[in-house]
């Protein structure tokens, strides 16, 4: 094995201790910061540790896990568990320490952000029982935390506080002859100072609140971030990257299909939850998986990855057959009948799948049936007899989705047949209380009837290593990791696979010939299935893992099902299957104020948002601006209005299309030349750090705090333009006109680099740009390679074909005939004013009493009114409408709030101000 390292590096510290403390034999090599070690990444990624298999580890941690693992020291869940803590909790805190103490020479605040994380190891070690963190002897949790404080805890002027605990733990570490010789050679007797050259090319951390703590739907400009302050050495690379311009970059090479991993390439499979066929997709189900996935494989595509991005349609299971039957027509017309339907609404929406397949087909029962005997002969599966809901009246077995009753775990009233939707509790059907048919309503009945199971607590030790190792080196969501969990920390049961279905896939034992496979069995290998129709070299990627990252892209009620139980099934059959290594989950985007319902009209459907008239791109900007990622978030019309006409008319579109009209109007359509003052160089200093946070962030699939960094970019374009006032100084001198010329040209070559930042987002919107600009293509892979360029994309002398408007306002009248239009049976509000002369005569109120009079139906009306005449001011005040306007609808919504007072019965006075002096 050897191991790279880089002197002055921090995370190498945690490394070359652990390589002396394990005594594993290992050549050490020092190299520089830049040098690129792991042939397949486009970055430089040190410390990088090369195994006798030929792979990589290149994360510090997962280092020093292979080194103690191979050593003899195995695993548990609390090494996992601080390990965990480490990489989300401590580090982010230490490289912001790192950042202000070494870069801006503020060591008191420095000393400050690591309060919390200190205070927490503090608390644990005082309650301990041993000396180190997690046993008697150093454990690879004491190895990485030592290595990781080592610069801060080793500095006695900084003042951390009253951690004796810590203090003692870290000098008992500190006396260890590995830990001293892996300090001397990384930090050679420096200290922080000699972290500098290493600090300098990191990506500078946010000191802002932590964005998950933050509404989803905020704008950029409500987060307050304090002031960058750009070094003169920064301001000159910047000037460097930009001189380069695009002279050694390669045009991006075509799609050739089949796709298949290369050697020597990073190799990414991406998958979206497959979507059930009989629904027709909401907005929540499309950013959930397929818009997200696609937004990364794209972007992984300009990176220069080898991707192979697929999904289809699950077809199988009671919800077709019913359907079916409605519509009089076979499942199978059923099924091809929608699965047209889900193709239209993903292409509208520029999905760009390399296959969109289903799950119908002679390859999905092969392979369903290959693992299910692989299996069986492995003894991983048990027969059962078990009791299910039968409902008399549709004369069937109910499959678990068509079961709601109360949730026997928190009461929740809808819970479904197999899971909970409030308490995320995995449920057996039989187990809920009052339980209903969904097709009848009617009150089912308890039969028995033998099944077949997958033996999870079997599996569970092998599960539970393939976890650790993933979950430690993969990018896995927090609420994927947190909801695996909680399943292991229950315990594994059984689970059963065969339903009492007639639409399924066969299973093949003979002893249970007229059963089908569970849809949680069966569904998930439609991803195998759907790459083999796309290519019969499917085992290439999914029998590949030594050579294949997967990526699994869903909604958080998925997880279960993609982190356990596929997983185990594909581990039981034992065939050197690709386990997922980033499972990334969403949580819930609602609308408005409830939740999606076809049944009620209330929400925007896939085939409903095609006929709104707003363009394919905006509606994916918005979702992506409200990609529910740490949390929560909404679907709001108002504030789809306000980003539209804020961000990317007055913001983006504004920025791009001036810098664009500048060089037609001033300089006959042709780039000028350029001479780069400070002035410049400080501004692609700036949108080089918005660049690399990014491309930061889009690696670690973080979509929506990524699309900040792009609107940042216009902002900062749009001062320097407002700043210097091209339109002015064009009329000057020689001086004002060669400041002009500069200003437009790096306004311009910023917009290009604009629409190569949007492609993932905005396809048609980045198209059009580049068409505009008449950008080169070479632009696409230049500026997102490595940690991300800032080139001269559009060099003096570029000709610039024609420029027009990107994106058209969104009018108040116009969002509120669609909120009308989408709001269900809750629009059912009037808006017409009371009858003359019907109004009582208030009586006296104390802080909102009753008053004679109250009509609560007129006050569900009314209030439903209020909420709609609110938005129509918002949204007028968004967009700075006239003040006579405004004051126009303020004055239509206080009369609204004044007659809804008088329908609660309360008087339409506000009440008296208690102990308020004038």
């Amino acid at each position: 094995m050897k191991l790279y390292i880089s002197e002055g590096n921090p995370h190498c510290l945690k490394v070359l201790a652990a390589v002396e403390l394990t005594r594993v034999q290992c050549d050490v090599q020092c190299v520089n910061h830049e040098e690129r070690v792991v042939p397949f990444l486009s970055r430089p990624a040190l410390p990088a540790l090369l195994l006798p298999s030929g792979g990589h580890l290149f994360s510090s941690n997962a280092i020093c896990q292979y080194l103690f693992e191979t050593s003899g020291q195995k695993p548990n869940t609390l090494i996992t568990q601080w390990l965990e803590w480490e990489s989300t909790e401590l580090q982010p805190a230490l490289l912001q320490a790192l950042h202000m103490a070494v870069l801006q020479g503020k060591a008191t605040e420095a000393s400050k952000s690591l309060q919390g994380p200190l205070s927490y190891l503090d608390q644990c070690l005082s309650k301990g029982a041993t000396p180190y963190l997690t046993a008697e002897a150093v454990s690879v949790v004491d190895v990485v935390l030592w290595g990781a404080l080592h610069p801060f805890l080793s500095d006695s002027s900084l003042a951390l506080g009253e951690s004796k605990s810590v203090q003692a733990w870290f000098e008992r570490l500190a006396g260890e002859k590995a830990c001293q010789a892996a300090a001397q050679r990384v930090l050679q007797g420096k200290g922080l100072e000699a972290l500098k050259s290493f600090m300098q090319r990191q990506p500078a951390p946010h000191f802002s609140q932590r964005r998950d703590a933050q509404s989803s739907n905020n704008t950029s400009s409500e987060v307050e971030e304090g002031e960058r302050v750009v070094s003169e050495e920064e301001m000159e690379s910047a000037a460097l990257t930009w001189s380069r311009g695009l002279t050694a970059c390669p045009e991006p090479t075509q799609r050739q299909h089949p796709i298949l991993p290369q050697e020597g390439q990073r190799n990414l499979l991406v998958t979206s939850a497959l979507p059930y066929v009989n629904n027709v997709p909401h907005l929540g189900n499309i950013i959930g998986c397929v818009l997200s996935a696609d937004v990364f494989a794209r972007y992984g595509r300009l990176r220069g990855w080898n991707m192979l991005y697929v999904c289809g349609t699950d077809e199988y299971g009671t919800a077709t057959e019913n359907k079916a039957r409605e519509e009089g027509l076979t499942p199978q017309q059923i099924c091809d009948k929608y699965h047209a339907v889900h193709a239209d609404i993903y292409r509208w929406f520029q999905v760009d799948f390399d296959y969109f397949g289903r799950t119908t087909t002679q390859k999905q029962t092969e392979i369903a049936q290959n693992i299910f005997w692989r299996l069986h002969e492995r003894g991983f599966l048990l027969e059962d007899t078990v009791e299910q809901l039968r409902c008399e009246s549709c004369q069937r077995f109910l499959a678990d989705r068509f079961v709601e009753g109360v949730c026997p775990h928190c009461s929740y009233p809808e819970a479904r047949g197999d899971q909970c939707d409030k308490c995320g509790r995995l449920i057996n059907a039989v187990e809920l209380k009052n339980p209903q048919c969904k097709v009848c309503s009617k009150t089912p009945i308890i039969r028995s009837s033998k099944h077949l199971f997958l033996d999870l607590p079997k599996l569970e030790s092998s599960l539970g290593q393939w976890l650790d190792k993933s979950t430690g080196s993969g990018d896995w969501t927090a609420n994927a990791k947190q909801i695996t969990r909680s399943w292991l920390r229950d315990g594994l049961k059984p689970r059963c696979i065969t339903r009492d279905l007639k639409w399924g896939t066969p299973v093949p034992h003979p002893d249970f010939a007229e059963k089908v496979f569970y849809v949680w069995f069966d569904a998930p290998i439609g991803y195998l299935s759907i790459t083999a129709n796309y290519t019969n070299q499917w085992e290439k990627w999914w029998k590949n893992p030594k050579q294949v990252e997967l990526y699994n892209f869903m909604a958080k009620d998925n997880v279960p099902f993609h982190s356990v139980v596929f997983p185990c099934s594909l581990l039981g059959a034992q065939d050197n299957y690709t386990l997922v290594n980033h499972l990334v989950a969403t949580e819930y985007l609602n609308y408005e104020d409830t939740k999606f319902s076809k049944s009620r009209g209330i929400g925007v459907f896939g085939d409903m948002a095609m006929d709104t008239g707003i363009p394919s791109d905006v509606w994916r900007f918005y979702l992506l601006y409200v990609r529910p990622e740490g949390q929560d978030s909404a679907f709001s019309w108002a504030d789809m209005a306000l980003k539209n006409n804020s961000e990317l008319l007055n913001n983006l579109g504004n920025f791009i299309n001036r810098a664009g009209m500048f060089v037609t109007k001033f300089f006959e359509g042709c780039v000028p030349a350029m001479e780069l003052l400070a002035e410049e160089k400080t501004l692609l200093a700036q949108v080089g750090w918005e660049l690399r946070q990014y491309i930061h962030l889009m690696d670690k699939v973080k979509i929506r705090d990524a699309l900040k960094h792009i609107l940042n970019i216009s902002r900062h374009g749009n001062q320097y333009i407002q700043v210097n006032e091209p339109w002015k100084k064009i009329k000057g001198g020689d001086q004002d006109r060669q400041r002009a010329g500069t200003v437009t040209g790096v306004s311009v070559n910023i917009a290009c680099l604009l629409a190569v930042m949007l492609q993932p987002y905005m396809p048609t919107v980045s198209q059009t740009i580049r068409e505009q600009l008449n950008a080169p293509a070479a632009c696409l892979g230049a500026m997102l390679s490595g940690a991300g360029s800032v080139v001269c994309s559009l060099p003096a002398g570029h000709h610039i074909g024609t420029v027009s408007p990107l994106f058209q306002k969104l009018e108040a009248d116009q969002i509120m005939a669609l909120k009308k239009r989408f709001g269900g049976q809750q629009n059912t509000a009037g808006t017409e004013q009371a009858p003359p002369g019907t109004t009582p005569t208030p009586v006296a109120a104390n802080d909102g009493a009753a008053v004679s009079g109250a009509d609560p139906e007129r006050a569900k009306q009314l209030t439903q009114a209020v909420a709609e005449q609110g938005d129509k001011v918002r949204v007028l005040k968004s967009q700075k409408a006239e003040k006579a306007a405004i004051t126009a609808e303020v004055a239509k919504l206080l009369d609204l709030k004044k007659q809804l007072a008088l329908a609660e019965g309360k008087s339409p006075e506000p009440a008296p101000q208690k102990g308020k002096k004038k």
